[in-house]
């Protein structure tokens, strides 16, 4: 684990401050799965009164990005490629719950999986997402003044 829940927390409020209207919270991380929750709101509503297809993406995209940066550090520039989301059966209205698994992490590519829930909800997973992010090269190191 190369960043623990503190330290993703305070990367998140730093570079991605506009992120605290989603007020997303990490619940735990133990270098193998990362839980979030979200409270849901009436911004999070869609016509029905249940929780935005978008609204659990953003979610599953955020906690793949912090799983990534939790296992590989502070890399702003890792982004994701592709999103696939299967939505399962009607959230509640409780917070949104996203646990956060890796698949495959490799040098170039990461591959998560995501299981959202709603708090209170015993059904099972309300969605299920699987996510690849492309994570930059690194930087050499600086050259040293002759």
């Amino acid at each position: 684990m190369k960043m623990d829940r503190a330290e993703l927390e305070a990367f998140l409020d730093t570079e991605f401050p506009q992120m605290r209207s989603m007020q997303y919270r990490i619940e735990s991380w133990d270098g193998r799965l990362l839980r979030m929750a979200m409270p849901v709101g009436e911004q999070n509503l869609r016509p029905g009164g249940t929780v935005s297809g978008p609204t659990m993406m953003a979610m599953a995209d955020c906690a793949a990005y912090l799983l990534i940066l939790g296992l590989i550090g502070p890399v702003a520039l890792a982004v994701t490629t592709n999103l696939n989301i299967n939505f399962l059966r009607k959230p509640g209205l409780d917070d949104l719950i996203a646990e956060a698994t890796m698949l495959k992490l490799g040098k170039s590519l990461a591959i998560c999986e995501i299981a959202l829930h709603s708090a209170g909800q015993d059904a099972g997973p309300v969605a299920h997402a699987v996510l690849t992010y492309a994570i930059p090269p690194a930087s050499p190191p600086a050259a040293k003044p002759a």
